[in-house]
């Protein structure tokens, strides 16, 4: 038995789509555990790209059972759209998804609210994706966001939204200068959305917690990354839930002595999207290209990444908050050719020296970073599958990162495609 959280140790977009697909095969089930439709997986299968928002990777697998958990906010109009996308690409989805009745949807006026108020914030924007993510979650937390279960009981669906857009339509009006929201309008809608995804919604702490009973290969997926967590990232540009590995407990209602181990997702080197500090960003033409050869932009929003040298403060607070066991390592291949690599060690703030992540946000946006610097490799490791193959370089760049992280390095991906993949340990084991 193996129950291991899937977590990004950086900013997001690590490719833990591709690392939860490898790891499907020997998995039973596949559960997500936070965020919403602001994420983005890519897979890549027979030159074939799957992208997914909502549901876990692992759909991609036969015989999986897949799981949305409490701790995901879900927009129903999405989440049906990429069901019917599956679908029509063949792969099988009914009697392998399951929704909680515990996670909150996200409503119309969830997007409005968040397109509006981030025009108020200046030249301080989050860089939020306006998906209605934030706001879904502040409605959560105030208790008065209206939940899966409630799209199968009409009338408490009903009064919740009623209740709602009495507040809603307020502030567009007299705040926001919008036009107000109609109810029968969303009562239609959301109505609609019920009749599609009422055979999904289940109670899925039940479900999760009865496979690890029975010994059962559990794959937990985080969305974003840990310097994206409301709690443990550079709020307050952050993404609104826990993105740490403490979210699988919470985001799924599994008890922290039932999982085995943590793998944590890293590029070899850094990207965030948004605003925020971001010490080792490459404003040159090397960032230029880690950017166009990395295929760094979103999944979700297409928007361009913002492309650094690899952050050793970063990934040690990520190892620490998370309890790593272990780390996979991505996108190697985008280095190849390189003639210098560069590794950010410390920084640096008004000559203090930093080996430890600030949690202050002005220090952060200004320190500078301290970099040791290695020779590139100038060969390609595209498709490589075993560790001793690739250029002495790279794997001497490997194994620094695993000395200065004090984390054992389990995977390596070497390229887009699904097997292009280095196994350095049975991460099930």
């Amino acid at each position: 038995m193996a129950n291991i959280i899937i977590v990004g140790a950086q900013w997001g977009d690590e490719g833990k789509g591709k690392i939860v697909d490898y790891l499907s095969e020997k998995a039973d089930v596949i559960a997500r555990y936070q965020g919403g439709n602001n994420a983005g997986h890519t897979v890549v299968i027979n030159n074939k790209k799957f992208i997914f928002h909502l549901i876990p990777s692992g759909i991609l697998h036969k015989g999986k059972i897949c799981i949305i958990g409490n701790g995901v906010v879900v927009d129903p109009s999405v989440l049906i759209e990429e069901i019917n996308s599956l679908k029509k690409k063949k792969i099988k989805v009914d009697g392998k998804l399951y929704l909680s009745k515990n996670a909150h949807l996200i409503m119309p006026y969830h997007k409005v609210i968040e397109k509006e108020s981030e025009k108020f914030k200046g030249f301080k924007k989050i860089g939020t994706t306006g998906r209605g993510i934030g706001p879904a979650y502040v409605d959560k937390i105030a208790r008065t966001g209206i939940r899966v279960v409630d799209l199968l009981q009409p009338t408490v669906f009903k009064e919740k939204l009623k209740a709602n857009l009495t507040i809603i339509n307020f502030l567009l009006k007299n705040l926001y200068n919008a036009p107000c929201l109609k109810e029968k309008v969303l009562y239609s809608e959301y109505m609609d959305y019920a009749k599609k995804l009422s055979k999904y919604i289940v109670d899925t702490d039940i479900i999760i917690n009865v496979m690890i009973s029975k010994n059962k290969n559990i794959i937990f997926e985080g969305a974003q990354g840990t310097l994206l967590d409301v709690d443990h990232g550079t709020y307050p540009y952050v993404t609104s839930s826990s993105a740490t590995a403490g979210g699988a407990c919470t985001g799924l209602g599994v008890g922290p002595t039932n999982i085995t181990k943590v793998l944590g997702i890293s590029k070899v080197y850094t990207t965030r999207v948004g605003g925020g500090p971001f010490p080792t960003e490459i404003k040159d033409s090397v960032g230029e290209m880690l950017r166009e050869k990395g295929l760094e932009y979103g999944a979700t929003t297409g928007r361009p990444r913002r492309c650094g040298w690899l952050d050793m403060v970063v990934l040690r607070h990520s190892a620490r908050v998370n309890g790593l066991t272990g780390i996979a390592l991505t996108k190697l291949d985008v280095l190849d050719g390189l003639k210098t690599i560069k590794i950010c060690t410390s920084y640096k703030h008004k000559g203090k020296i930093y080996k430890e992540f600030p949690k202050e946000i002005n220090i952060m946006e200004e320190c500078k970073p301290i970099y040791k610097e290695y020779k590139g490799w100038n060969t390609s490791t595209v498709g490589i599958k075993e560790f001793t193959k690739l250029p002495e370089r790279a794997r001497i760049y490997i194994k620094e990162i695993e000395n200065m992280l004090g984390v054992e390095v389990q995977m390596i991906s070497t390229g887009q495609k699904r097997d292009e993949v280095i196994l350095l340990k049975n991460i099930y084991l």
